[in-house]
């Protein structure tokens, strides 16, 4: 080899180097995860927005209750958003003082919540999940989610001693509490959310070091429950027949998943474009909520839910970022949590759809419609962003960048006087 060929190959190696470090100083910096938890969820909140546009219109057109309106579910859907941003802008400028007593009463009420479905609620598909409000349905599973992962982070990290969390402290009254919940969702017949309270549960046992045993164990307990509520409903047994094999079931139980596969195959590299699947016509039930990945990957190909899959595992990274920065046991134990459900409820979600897992009828966060989801889901990443603030080196970031956008609206209407004073223009030399 020439002289020229090792000093071009030593050139591109360094070069490459140069990249890495800079990629490396990049993600080292105190807010990262701060704009990684923002960037991600207003991408695909606004992916979801699109998307359930697209899958939603043709079905809306034909229905009664609808009116004809095509615009019906994206409208309802934009009403959540519009509700559940400012509420995510709240959460993030509180301190996790706050979320550590959110706990008690969101966890009171989610159970109150789940009392009242038992006998007031609607069923639909074979699980009685909602209560009917008139013009909304409300499902209390979606924020009993969110009040597990602030109780129970609060109830460990009371009991934390030098920053340590004994795992023993697990049984009272965490067990109990975790089990109250899954047993009331499991009276109504919802298995899908079941599952996620229980992958809560384990990330807090993950977080505090428990031993394998007792995972072991409660996982035991759990693939028990999950065979004795799937022998006793003859649609879940229906269920299983059909993902185990779709295709000799396709004009049955295994429909929805072979609609699926067939609109994910018909997307190809880069889809069919916006707008443009065919499955939405009437072939996909629910494709709108449970199955809007399959019409995400029918429009935007392969490349579009590589995307959406890269999204939540950048999530995922900035919230286990913020776990693993911030000394606070409870800011740790509830990272972790938050970043189990949202990012282990997606993983669900997709695998069912592309046939990896059963069809148990969890919602894609931040992208399937639903607002009842979509407003602790904003929540929680809210409270990330709370947390993020708290990392080393992270509030003299902010505090460098001066007063953002909001602080200089109010301090233009004469209300921003502290802000200005904390804060001073510096004049120009």
């Amino acid at each position: 080899m020439s002289v020229t060929a090792h000093e071009g190959a030593a050139s591109r190696q360094d070069g490459f180097r140069e990249h890495l470090n800079a990629f490396r100083e990049l993600l080292n910096r105190p807010l990262t995860s701060y704009y990684l938890i923002l960037g991600c969820s207003a991408l695909l909140l606004t992916l979801g927005l699109m998307m359930v546009l697209s899958a939603s219109s043709i079905e809306a057109l034909q229905l009664k209750e609808t009116s004809g309106n095509p615009f019906y579910w994206f409208f309802k859907q934009s009403i959540s958003a519009s509700i559940g941003l400012p509420l995510m802008w709240i959460c993030a400028q509180l301190p996790p003082r706050f979320f550590r007593l959110a706990g008690y009463p969101l966890m009171a009420l989610a159970i109150l919540g789940l009392v009242l479905v038992l006998f007031v609620g609607t069923s639909q598909l074979g699980a009685q999940r909602w209560i009917d409000l008139g013009p909304i349905y409300l499902q209390p599973s979606e924020p009993a989610k969110l009040g597990l992962i602030l109780w129970g982070a609060d109830l460990l990290a009371r009991k934390a001693r030098n920053g340590r969390i004994e795992w023993r402290h697990l049984f009272i009254p965490l067990m109990p509490g975790t089990v109250i919940l899954a047993v009331m969702v499991m009276l109504g017949r919802d298995l899908g959310t079941t599952l996620v309270l229980m992958l809560i549960f384990l990330s807090l046992l993950w977080v505090v070091g428990a031993p394998l045993k007792l995972f072991g164990g409660i996982l035991g307990v759990a693939v028990l429950a999950v065979i004795v509520m799937i022998s006793t409903e003859g649609y879940r047994s229906e269920r299983i027949a059909g993902w185990l094999d779709p295709w000799g079931n396709a004009q049955g139980s295994g429909f929805q998943a072979v609609q699926g596969q067939i609109a994910m195959g018909s997307g190809g590299w880069f889809g069919l474009g916006l707008g443009s699947s065919r499955q939405k016509w009437g072939w996909i039930p629910h494709a709108e909520s449970d199955f809007i990945f399959s019409i995400l990957g029918e429009e935007l190909g392969l490349m579009g839910t590589l995307v959406v899959m890269a999204l939540f595992g950048l999530l995922g990274y900035a919230g286990l970022r913020v776990a693993t920065r911030v000394k606070d046991p409870f800011v740790r134990l509830a990272s972790a949590a938050a970043v189990a459900w949202i990012a282990g409820q997606a993983i669900v979600n997709i695998g069912a759809v592309i046939g990896v897992f059963p069809i148990t009828g969890i919602p894609l966060p931040l992208v399937s419609y639903g607002g009842s989801a979509l407003l602790p889901t904003l929540a929680a990443l809210g409270m990330l962003l709370s947390f993020a603030k708290h990392e080393p080196g992270a509030r003299e970031a902010l505090a460098a960048h001066g007063p953002g956008p909001v602080a200089r609206g109010l301090s233009w209407l004469g209300l921003g006087g502290p802000v200005l004073k904390r804060w001073p223009v510096r004049r120009k030399r």
